[in-house]
């Protein structure tokens, strides 16, 4: 239980910065940080899902992060409609771009090493 909280609490911490670097940031933060802390975010919350399994957590919120960019490609009255809405375009984003790709998979990694840096590498990893 103690763990859960930890990652729940790690997830939600996230959410405020992330969107300050949408309000505040210079351009490189709006485009690439907050996408990097949004993926972050994510595989916090797998964490709190699989508490004990890291490389889990990892792969699913690798997994998740890519189909939400790859469901960008998709354009249809009912889908756009909830992008238009800003929660809707916070979770779905708006267009494809590789860029994000690579700063989902950075923002996963950062959230997977920041974890193992602060409880150490004794935490069950698989």
């Amino acid at each position: 239980m103690k763990n859960r909280l930890k990652f729940i609490l790690f997830a939600f911490l996230l959410i405020p910065i992330g969107l300050a670097t949408r309000s505040y940031g210079n351009e490189f933060m709006k485009l690439y940080v907050g996408d990097l802390l949004w993926a972050m975010m994510i595989y916090f919350g797998f964490r709190f899902l699989f508490p004990s399994q890291s490389l889990k957590a990892f792969g699913f919120a690798l997994a998740f992060c890519y189909l939400i960019e790859i469901s960008q490609l998709y354009h249809a009255d009912w889908i756009d409609s909830i992008r238009q809405n800003r929660l809707g375009g916070l979770i779905l984003g708006f267009g494809f771009l590789w860029s994000d790709l690579v700063a989902y998979s950075v923002g996963i990694l950062g959230g997977f090493w920041l974890e193992k840096s602060i409880t150490g590498f004794q935490s069950k990893v698989l």
